[in-house]
C-alpha cells in the first residue's frame, strides 16, 4: 500500500498498475483523491498520503510520503478515528493560520503492513500482545486457542487484515530472533519456483556467444572481499603504463531484465541483507553467487569502467563505460592484501607476480586519490562491531572491524566508477546526502561543549568539523566524537535529482558498483547502457517511475538497516540475561533526553539503558551492572556501580 501512495504521489501510469491496485485506484479516482491525464494517476493537489505520527491530546503529525515536506498537523477536530501508525490520506486545509495542517479523509492501512505479537501470562491470564509495546494486537486469538499455545509463543501477524499469518518460535529460543526481524518486514531467504526456474535457466558464459564485448580476459584481474564473501560484485586491473584503472562490475542487468517474476522479487528486495551468520540475497543464489559472481578463473560478463587518470592532477582524462567479458585471476581477501603490503605474503605463481607488481602501484595512486578527496569529504572513523555466534545463534564474542589498507585501497576504486558513473546523466539515480540543518548542528556543539571542547565556528562546517576531529584525537575520543557527528547529519539517501555528496565531498554520485545487493545500481546499469546506445525510449522507460522508485528504494535500505542492527541488539540481549548481576565496563554515550551507555569490555558494542540516573558526563567510562533485560524488546537495563578514574 505505501508504494502505491508514493507512485501516487508523483504520478503512476496506468500501465504500471499491479492488478491487486487497481481497485483503490477506482475507487479513489471517484472519490476525487485523485486526478487521471493522459493515463497518468495522481494525487489531487489538495490530498496528500502519510502516515500518522505522535498522537496525543487528540492532535498528531502527518508525515508525508512520497515527497521531502514538512509534516501536516492534524487538529482534534480533523483527526476522526485515525491513530498512531495509520496510513492515511488527508484533505490539506487551506487559508488557515498557524502550520500548515490537513483533515483525515480515509485510513487505508498501517504504515507497518506486518508486525510480530507474542504470548504473555498477565494476572494469571494468557494474552497475546505486541513484541515490541505489550499493547493488545488487532488480531485476537479465543480462549480456547491461547491455551493450546505456550507462554512465549511468536506469531507473524498482519496488521492491514488483524490476521494471525504463522508462529514463528518461541521468545526463549534464540534461532527466533531471525524471524522476528525479518517477519516485522515481510522479508524472507526463499524464493518462489517461478524465480528460481528463470534463475535457474541461464547458460554458463560462453565467450563465443558475446562476439560484440569488449575482451578483457588477458587483463591479470582480482576481486579483494571480506573472507567470509560469496558474492563478488567487483573487480580491478591497474594498467600502470596508460595510467588506466579498470573497475569490472558483475553485468547483473544481461540476465535480471525489466519486467517478469524475476525482477519484481529483485525489486520488493531492493537489497541483500546481512546478518552475522548468514546473508538474505536479493537476487537467487545461482545469480548472486554464481553466474552473475566474478569468480575466479572463470569467464564471466562484466560492465567495465575504464578510467584515465593524469598521475599529476589526478584528474579523469577520460573516461568508457562498456560491456565485456573479464577473467579474475585471483580471489584474494583483505588480510591477503594487508599481508602483501607488509611484506608478509609471497607470490606463488606466474598471475600473482603480475597482480603483486600492479596493485603495489596502484595503491600509491589510491592514497593519493583518498588525500585528495579528504580535503573535501569528510573521514569518519565510527566503531563497526563484528559477530560471532555458535551453532545456536548465541552471541559468543565480538571483534571491533578496522579500515586496513586493502578497505582503503578497494573503496578508492569503487568511489572513482560510482562518480563517473553519476556525471553521464542530468536525471536519474544519484546517491545524494545533504548537508546537516543549523539546528542538528548546535545540538552537536552543545554537547561538546558539555564534555569540555572548545568549538570554534569557521567559515564552513568542514573546517568546524575538523577542528572538532583534532580535539576529539587528542582526548581520545575518536570514533565517539564521529559517531555523534555522523548522528547530526542527514541520512544518504536515492534521487532522481543531484543534490551532490555532502560527506564524501563530491558534487555528484551514484551507486554503480554492487548490483548483485543493490536493486539501485541494477537501474544506473540500464540507464547507462540505453544512454551508450542513444536508445531514448529506453531511457524514458527506466526513467519512467524513477521518483517513487527512488524513495521506495531510500526505505527498502532503511528496512535493511533495521533489521541488521535490531538482529545485533537481540543478541546482545541474550548474552546480557545470562550475565545478570555482572559488572562491566561501559562508556556514557548520551545524557540528554535519557542516559545511555556502550559496552567496552570482552563483548563491545552493547547499548545499555538505565533506570535511574547517575552522576556521569557524556563519554565517562563507568563500571556497569546488568539489572534486566527485556527480551521481547531486545533492552538491556543496567546501573552505574563507580566511574573510572582516566
Amino acid at each position: 500500500m505505501k508504494s502505491l501512495l508514493i507512485r501516487l504521489t508523483h504520478g503512476l501510469s496506468e500501465q504500471d498498475i499491479l492488478p491487486d491496485e487497481l481497485p483503490f485506484v477506482k475507487e479513489w479516482l471517484a472519490k476525487k483523491y485523485l486526478t487521471k491525464k493522459h493515463n497518468i494517476y495522481k494525487f489531487n493537489s489538495k490530498y496528500r498520503a502519510g502516515t500518522l505520527g505522535l498522537v496525543q491530546k487528540g492532535t498528531a503529525y502527518l508525515h508525508v510520503i512520497g515527497e521531502n515536506i514538512k509534516d501536516l498537523f492534524i487538529s482534534e477536530n480533523s483527526l476522526g478515528v485515525a491513530t498512531e501508525g495509520d496510513l492515511v490520506i488527508v484533505k490539506r486545509l487551506l487559508g488557515h493560520r498557524g502550520p500548515p495542517s490537513a483533515k483525515v479523509v480515509e485510513i487505508v492501512g498501517r504504515a507497518q503492513t506486518y508486525s510480530v505479537a507474542y504470548i504473555i501470562l498477565k494476572e494469571g491470564k494468557k494474552s497475546l500482545v505486541e513484541l515490541k509495546t505489550e499493547y493488545p494486537i488487532g488480531a485476537e486469538m479465543s480462549a480456547k486457542e491461547l491455551e493450546a499455545y505456550e507462554v512465549g509463543d511468536l506469531f507473524k501477524v498482519d496488521n492491514l487484515e488483524n490476521k494471525i499469518l504463522e508462529k514463528i518460535g518461541n521468545i526463549k529460543d534464540p534461532q527466533s530472533d531471525e524471524k522476528i526481524v525479518l517477519s516485522q518486514f515481510n522479508k524472507h531467504d526463499d524464493f518462489d519456483e517461478e524465480v528460481l526456474k528463470i534463475a535457474q535457466s541461464f547458460p554458463n558464459v560462453d565467450a563465443r556467444k558475446y562476439p560484440k564485448r569488449k575482451d578483457l580476459r588477458d587483463l591479470t584481474f582480482c576481486t579483494i572481499d571480506p573472507v567470509t564473501a560469496k558474492d563478488f560484485d567487483d573487480a580491478i586491473y591497474w594498467d600502470d603504463k596508460n595510467s588506466i584503472l579498470y573497475v569490472a562490475i558483475a553485468d547483473v542487468s544481461e540476465y535480471v531484465k525489466p519486467f517478469g517474476a524475476l525482477d519484481d522479487e529483485a525489486i520488493y528486495r531492493s537489497f541483500s541483507i546481512y546478518l552475522p551468520h548468514r546473508s538474505i540475497p536479493m537476487l537467487p543464489r545461482q545469480l548472486s553467487e554464481t553466474l552473475c559472481s566474478l569468480q575466479p578463473h572463470t569467464d564471466r560478463l562484466a560492465y567495465v569502467f575504464e578510467i584515465k587518470l593524469d598521475l599529476e592532477s589526478l584528474k579523469v582524462v577520460h573516461s568508457d563505460v562498456y560491456e565485456a567479458l573479464m577473467h579474475s585471476d585471483r580471489r584474494f581477501n583483505y588480510e591477503e592484501i594487508d599481508l602483501f603490503f607488509e611484506n608478509k605474503l609471497q607470490a606463488k605463481t606466474k598471475e600473482e607476480q603480475e597482480i603483486f607488481a600492479w596493485i603495489k602501484k596502484l595503491r600509491i595512486v589510491t592514497d593519493r586519490l583518498k588525500k585528495q578527496r579528504l580535503q573535501e569529504g569528510f573521514d569518519f572513523h565510527s566503531t563497526e562491531i563484528q559477530m560471532t555466534l555458535d551453532e545456536d545463534t548465541n552471541l559468543v564474542a565480538t571483534t571491533v572491524s578496522q579500515e586496513t589498507p586493502s578497505h582503503a585501497l578497494i573503496e578508492d576504486c569503487m568511489l572513482l566508477a560510482n562518480k563517473e558513473a553519476a556525471k553521464r546523466y542530468k536525471r536519474g539515480l544519484f546517491r545524494i546526502h545533504e548537508a546537516p540543518s543549523q539546528a542538528k548542528l548546535q545540538t552537536l556543539y552543545q554537547e561538546l561543549a558539555g564534555i569540555g571542547m572548545h568549538i570554534d565556528i569557521k567559515s564552513t562546517i568542514k573546517e568546524t568539523i575538523n577542528e572538532i576531529q583534532k580535539q576529539a584525537k587528542d582526548m581520545g575520543i575518536v570514533s565517539e566524537v564521529d559517531t555523534l557527528i555522523i548522528q547530526s547529519q542527514m541520512q544518504a539517501r536515492y534521487s532522481p535529482i543531484n543534490l551532490g555528496h555532502f560527506g564524501l565531498g563530491f558534487e555528484e554520485y551514484t551507486h554503480f558498483t554492487s548490483p548483485i545487493r543493490r536493486y539501485s545500481d541494477l537501474i544506473v546499469h540500464r540507464l547507462l547502457k540505453a544512454i551508450k546506445r542513444g536508445d531514448t525510449e529506453e531511457q524514458s522507460y527506466v526513467l519512467r517511475n524513477i521518483e517513487s522508485l527512488s524513495m521506495a528504494i531510500s526505505e527498502k535500505e532503511r528496512e535493511a538497516s533495521i533489521i541488521e542492527s535490531e538482529y545485533k541488539a537481540r543478541k546482545y540481549a541474550r548474552w546480557a540475561q545470562q550475565n545478570l548481576g555482572k559488572e562491566f565496563k561501559a562508556r556514557i554515550t548520551a545524557t540528554d533526553p535519557e542516559l545511555k551507555a556502550e559496552l567496552h569490555d570482552e563483548i563491545m558494542g552493547a547499548r545499555l539503558y538505565f533506570v535511574n540516573g547517575a552522576d556521569v558526563s557524556l563519554f565517562d567510562d563507568v563500571i556497569v551492572r546488568f539489572d534486566k533485560v527485556n527480551l521481547a524488546r531486545a533492552r538491556i537495563y543496567a546501573s552505574v556501580v563507580k566511574k573510572i578514574e582516566n
